[in-house]
């Protein structure tokens, strides 16, 4: 047992990283559905490259969504809309057209009787005319339409098919009323006819409930299949053209093939065959880290974030297929590679990129299409970001991916249908609408680094800019330091660009370093401008400590600032744990022979640990040590990079940096190209 554990305690590091991968399958099983999916891959237009294919159970064909669409247009066109005669308006309008006649009369005609009745009757003679045949109310339904449109009139629970004639407007009402008044005498026609207009009006009313309703019930009753299949017939042969109908038969095979396989007793194999799947995709990607990224593997906090990437895009996915399938291509799955490469490198954004492309290929339909779409889009933005330099960048990846998928989608249209009349112009949209949702990679950037500590490209560009509050301080506090610091970065990131490793980080690196000096400047050589020299007051160790001290300063500026860790690193590590020779030499020529404690001339540390900060101390010791040579030329240069590299080689300072020898010696070179350009050493040429 004691054995077990101490194995335990030795691998936890190990086991540790196989219990992220394996959250990360748990979590992608669930979020993938349990439904089985069809084993073949088929394109309309295209040709059946499988096997002869035999129905393995009978089931009926589906429609097709355009035959369908068409089937409801012309039931929706061919629906009579439903009218209502409404009665008891009409019979009150009656009443008050009497009075109103009778107001009329009286007011024209005071006691006078004589055709008073006749007129009545007259009156009411046309208005029930009118209404019996009933004035129809224009509505969108029957307007501009032919008049032997045929209607339904409701009467209670009964439809009685009308034309459009049989009713009057209140157009046709009011030349109707005029018709009547030409061959008749005794009547007063200047009464009446404006009388009778007035009360023209719509009894006959569009119901729209009853319409609606007759509409769902004959739409419910449209088929969605036409035919039947059964089981052993043939359904398409090897090297068949997919027509049309064909197309249609395979599309219903695999709806009722995948319903069928989503069925409980297939449950746990399918969860089982899921589980194989990812945890296969997973160990490709841990393979890959280990075989060729083993410095990102050995930070588990770097496996979190890839791992969170991959199921931030698939659940997005997932829950986009499950609620409207139609916005799959809305989905800005290229987030995926600027993410990682602004993080990491090209490399491994393209492997993560294609592991979760493959993932998410199981979910999505008609997957070969899908996959190769996403994946050409994919190396594009990849190659178009692969030297970030600029934000603007981001504003041309996202055009250069709209492009990339409106072409392929293009392309693949064309062979597909052999013509371009096919094209869901909505489509596009939604490729603009991806591309723009790429745009989202610049705060998600900003927001893993804040959740993970990273430090991109972009950040360190930024940081770099000699216009921040803190270099600017520098600037005017302590210009000689600032200047060094400036020589020091120039040089770093020229060498670190030679010999591999990362510039950007390297030259904000270089720029930080000595921001230490910021608090007490005059006590650093480079800053005393009037030759007047404070440790000349002060004894060796009191020297020594304000000099060691500008590092521990450095770091708690750093951090004040919200300085990287990264960056900070190089503020540690520039000395190592070398001593301050100067004051050290000059204690040890005063106090020989009484001792002394070496260890208030020693800096702290730690030693370097990467190429970055190993090559930040190089520069750093060389570029401060020609400020002070007297003789400058080609063999002072030559001996002056020699002597403190080979001494800092000799101090064990680089033990615990990834350099070699190699590195070493093509850093000398570098360096003394350099020093001689900046101090204008002209070699010297043999006398012919």
């Amino acid at each position: 047992m004691k054995k077990i554990f101490g194995y335990l305690r030795n691998q936890f590091a190990n086991i540790y990283k196989v219990i992220l991968f394996v959250l990360g399958i748990i979590i992608l099983v669930l979020l993938f559905p349990k439904e089985g999916t069809f084993k073949y891959e088929f394109h309309k237009g295209k040709f059946w490259m499988h096997d002869d294919l035999i129905a393995p159970f009978d089931f009926a064909i589906n429609k097709s969504e355009e035959d369908l669409g068409a089937e409801k247009d012309t039931i929706l066109k061919d629906t009579k809309p439903f009218f209502r005669k409404n009665i008891e308006e009409t019979n009150q309008k009656k009443q008050e057209l009497q009075t109103a006649f009778e107001d009329a009369w009286n007011k024209k005609y005071k006691k006078i009787i004589i055709n008073k009745e006749k007129n009545k009757i007259f009156a009411i003679k046309i208005f029930d005319t009118i209404y019996n045949k009933g004035v129809i109310e224009l509505v969108p339904e029957i307007e501009n339409k032919p008049t032997n449109l045929t209607i339904n009139l409701l009467n209670k629970n009964t439809a009685d098919p009308r034309d459009l004639t049989s009713f009057f407007t209140i157009t046709n009402a009011n030349n109707f009323i005029q018709q009547e008044f030409n061959s008749v005498k005794d009547i007063d026609k200047d009464l009446l006819i404006p009388l009778l207009q007035s009360f023209v009006f719509q009894n006959v009313k569009y119901d729209p409930d009853i319409t609606e309703k007759e509409k769902q019930n004959t739409l419910a009753k449209i088929s969605a299949t036409k035919g039947m299949i059964e089981n052993g017939q043939r359904i398409i042969s090897k090297g068949d053209i997919i027509t049309a109908e064909k197309y249609q038969v395979l599309i219903s095979l695999k709806a009722e093939y995948e319903k069928q396989l989503g069925s409980t007793s297939k449950y746990y194999i399918i969860i089982l065959g899921q589980i194989i799947l990812l945890s296969l995709s997973l160990i490709v990607l841990a393979l890959f880290l280990y075989s060729f990224r083993r410095e990102i593997i050995l930070d588990n906090k770097n496996i979190v974030f890839i791992l969170l990437v991959i199921i931030m895009m698939v659940l997005i996915t997932s829950i986009v297929i499950r609620t409207n399938p139609s916005l799959l291509y809305l989905v800005p799955l290229c987030l995926v590679p600027i993410i990682i490469r602004v993080f990491f490198d090209t490399r491994l954004a393209l492997f993560v990129y294609l592991v979760t492309i493959m993932i998410i290929g199981f979910l999505a339909p008609n997957s070969f299409e899908y996959i190769f779409l996403q994946l050409i889009a994919g190396i594009i933005t990849i190659i178009s970001i692969s030297n970030l330099e600029r934000r603007a960048q981001f504003f041309l990846t996202s055009l250069f991916i709209f492009f990339t998928y409106s072409l392929i989608y293009i392309g693949l249209t064309m062979i597909q249908d052999g013509n371009l009349h096919n094209i869901t112009y909505i489509r596009f949209a939604y490729f603009g609408g991806s591309a723009l949702m790429t745009l989202f990679s610049y705060p998600l950037i900003f927001l893993f680094e804040k959740m993970f500590g990273y430090v991109t490209d972009v950040s360190l560009m930024e940081i770099s800019n000699t216009n921040t509050k803190l270099l600017r301080e520098l600037a005017a506090k302590a210009p000689g330091t600032f200047q060094h610091s400036m020589q020091v970065a120039n040089m770093a990131e020229e060498v670190i660009f030679e010999i591999g490793g990362n510039p950007l980080l390297t030259r904000a690196g270089a720029l930080y370093h000595d921001i230490g000096k910021l608090d007490m400047p005059v006590y650093f050589i480079e800053n005393q401008a009037h030759g007047i020299n404070p440790h000349n007051e002060l004894s060796s160790e009191e020297s020594a400590e304000i000099i060691i001290s500008h590092v521990i300063k450095g770091v708690e500026k750093a951090k004040k600032h919200n300085l990287p860790e990264q960056l900070i690193d190089f503020i540690r590590t520039h000395h190592g744990t070398r001593k301050t020779d100067y004051f050290f030499s000059k204690q040890k020529d005063e106090f020989a022979e009484e001792g002394f404690n070496e260890g208030k001339f020693t800096y702290h540390g730690p030693i370097p640990f990467s190429k970055e900060t190993a090559v930040v101390m190089m520069v750093d010791s060389v570029e401060a040590a020609t400020r002070s040579t007297q003789v400058i030329d080609e063999q002072s240069i030559n001996d002056l990079v020699e002597n403190i590299i080979n001494k800092q080689i000799k101090l064990n300072q680089f033990n615990n940096s990834n350099i070699t020898f190699r590195d070493i010696e093509k850093i000398k070179k570098i360096l003394k190209r350099n020093l001689m350009s900046v101090h204008h050493v002209r070699l010297e040429y043999p006398t012919l």
